[in-house]
């Protein structure tokens, strides 16, 4: 098991040269992963990738597994930012609006590098990320949570937890089994969700 030490960045980078050096590798990194399996990625091939030296990889990061969590936490912030701003356009619609909003929320996330997402997805499974999954994965549903009760959802920390377990359930299922149409896992979700809150 991967040890919590070797997840995170052996510094921030404070100098902009730095600063360029370490987003080139986790920029490297991600494209790496997007042509290929995540076995693929290790550090020579990176450090090529990103233009540096391996001795400046290893500066900044222990291992392929802290430039994999680091990107992971990177998408999940990005993420919560996504779902905060659908949430403040959700408020001022009804609850089909709102459902919708969310959702496309959801799969615009997911349709900014669908097959970068697909393979941190499948990383995550591997690294011992939970307790700062879990602060993310709070947050989001705590904003779910209020949105719905702001609708008179009976249960709505019931509601949120089940509607994100069914959100990521089929989103990640599509993107595992190689979908691509988005548009199309995005109606499948709003069905999906409608029924849920037995909305026409």
């Amino acid at each position: 098991m991967t040890p919590p030490d070797a997840l995170h960045p052996r510094k921030t980078p404070v100098q902009s040269r730095s600063r360029a050096s370490y987003e080139a590798v986790l920029t490297a990194a991600a494209r790496i992963l997007e042509g290929q399996r995540p076995g693929a990625l290790n550090t020579n091939d990176v450090a090529a990738r990103a233009g540096v030296s391996i001795g400046t990889l290893y500066q900044y990061f222990p291992g392929k597994e802290a430039i994999a969590a680091e990107l992971i936490r990177r998408i999940k912030m990005q993420l919560l930012e996504d779902f905060s701003e659908a949430i403040v356009v959700a408020r001022t619609q009804n609850l089909r609006e709102a459902a919708v909003t969310m959702v496309s929320a959801s799969i615009r996330h997911h349709a900014r590098a669908p097959e970068l997402s697909r393979e941190l997805e499948r990383i995550e499974e591997t690294l011992p990320l939970d307790a700062e999954a879990a602060e993310v994965g709070g947050k989001v549903l705590n904003a779910l949570e209020a949105l719905l009760a702001g609708f008179g959802i009976p249960e709505p920390d019931i509601a949120a937890r089940d509607l994100v377990s069914l959100s990521k359930g089929l989103v990640h299922a599509a993107l595992f089994a190689g979908e691509t149409d988005l548009g199309a896992i995005e109606q499948r979700l709003c069905r999906a969700v409608f029924g849920y809150l037995r909305i026409p």
